[in-house]
């Protein structure tokens, strides 16, 4: 739950307050319902929409809030009381009411009254969001982007969650710190750990006892090369470098995400030093340059430019630099974007598609070195975005007959097979952006490469 000197009516009476300014037909927002598998009672442990949550506080389910002119209006049903056999005396609706700051409280047999004229923002769950079609006789769909008065809803809502309040920060710290202590452990444990499963084991154990889950399912890898790779069961060898990219998530859903890269063996060969601090160069030239009204996009182009020109220093690239990030060679090994907005989700709101990413009238570029960027705005103070410059050697690209015949004039191939032992480089930092520049916020956590060697030992 927030906590702050505040308490959690009053915060959340002054984002409704702020909507209110930016809106003037009401919102309902619902919390969504969890899924079960294979049978009805096998449920799995609910995470409520986002807006939802930035509005309500709260981790409930099965509710919805209506929300107009600075009022709040809950709608749940009280537990069954048979529910108490199985769960414990659960709060009932009104006790709820009360800590959230709701001006009233409804059986859930009464939404359908309310919704006249209302806006809505789609979940994701199936359930939810057919309901939220049949009863506001509308299509309500997520894969779909807002529109109509829901679109002007959601534009609020980027509005106001795209920078982050006194309560919000205070909870992203302590998302980033149970990150932070996470990834000291992992790395403890990777001197002696036999598997990717036992070091994700440790980092997630930490999580754990911080009463927070992860805000993703966690990348623990020795194919870093696998941007994603969310399989766990390959052997740790002492050549292999350990791609850790896990993030903890407080109970009320704010996230850490921060990302790290080590030696298995506790040292970096040299091939690897070599990548790692071209990776490293760019995450801190990335970091030096944001402050307010920075392009997003050219703090990612900055990360091109660094990476390009270390590769072209090594060898692997050919040319100047400019000209090899105007053809896209450096997004052969960093096809991704340089980072995303870091909130109640951990790419925040992209559950909008690029309504929150993008500043309005901008599309994303058909370019193979742009394509990914999440984020494409002038940064404003009170943002928190990451940064997570990489190199990859990704088969599919590397290896692609059409790639080497295309960038045959970019590419030293016969060099960069020098460089095997490389699958995968990333570091990643929560950065939030300050009055003037810029506040680290997963700075305890060491980027230098020596520092990483001595924290693997």
């Amino acid at each position: 739950m927030i906590q702050t000197s505040k308490s959690l009516a009053e915060i959340l009476r002054v984002r409704r307050e702020k909507l209110a300014e930016l809106i003037d037909f009401p919102a309902i927002l619902w919390s969504g319902s969890p899924s079960p598998r294979n049978f009805a009672a096998n449920l799995f442990r609910h995470r409520p929409s986002s807006h939802f949550l930035y509005f309500a506080g709260l981790p409930l389910e099965n509710a919805v809030i209506r929300l107009e002119g600075g009022k709040l209006q809950l709608f749940m049903d009280n537990p069954a009381p048979s529910s108490a056999l199985w769960h414990g005396e659960m709060p009932s609706r009104d006790g709820i009411a009360e800590n959230i700051g709701a001006d009233e409280a409804y059986p859930m047999v009464e939404l359908e009254s309310h919704l006249q004229d209302a806006a809505t923002i789609a979940v994701q769950d199936a359930a939810s969001w057919t309901q939220q079609s049949q009863l506001l006789d509308r299509w309500v769909l997520p894969q779909r982007a807002p529109e109509n008065i829901d679109l002007e809803l959601a534009k609020a809502i980027v509005e106001l969650r795209i920078t982050h309040d006194e309560a919000a920060l205070a909870e992203i710290r302590k998302a980033i710190a149970a990150t932070v202590e996470a990834h000291k452990a992992g790395m403890a444990a990777t001197s002696t750990a036999k598997t990717e499963a036992q070091v994700r084991a440790a980092m997630e154990s930490v999580i754990m006892a911080h009463n927070m889950t992860t805000s993703y399912n966690s990348i623990v890898t020795v194919h870093g090369e696998i941007l994603h790779n969310e399989h766990y069961e390959n052997s740790l060898e002492p050549n292999d470098l350990l791609l850790a990219d896990v993030g903890a998530e407080t109970p009320g859903g704010w996230a850490g995400d921060i990302t790290r890269t080590t030696p298995v063996s506790g040292k970096f060969s040299s091939t690897q030093r070599d990548i790692y601090d071209i990776v490293l160069a760019a995450h801190d030239a990335c970091i030096d340059k944001i402050s307010p009204g920075v392009e997003y996009e050219d703090i990612h182009l900055c990360a091109c430019k660094v990476i390009a020109q270390g590769l072209l220093d090594l060898g692997i690239l050919q040319g100047n630099v400019e000209e090899l990030v105007d053809v896209d060679a450096h997004a052969l090994f960093f096809p991704h974007g340089i980072g995303h907005l870091l909130g109640l989700d951990v790419h925040d709101m992209e559950d909008l598609g690029d309504l929150a990413g993008y500043e309005p009238q901008r599309e994303r570029s058909s370019r193979f070195g742009l394509g990914y960027l999440r984020l494409n705005r002038p940064l404003r103070q009170g943002m928190v975005v990451t940064i997570e410059p990489g190199f990859y050697q990704v088969p599919a690209i590397v290896n692609n007959t059409q790639n080497r015949e295309s960038f045959a004039k970019y590419v030293n191939w016969e060099r960069l097979s020098q460089f095997g032992d490389v699958r995968g480089i990333r570091i990643e930092d929560d950065v939030l952006v300050t009055e003037n520049g810029s506040e680290v916020l997963s700075i305890d956590l060491p980027t230098q490469g020596d520092h990483v060697e001595g924290l693997t030992i």
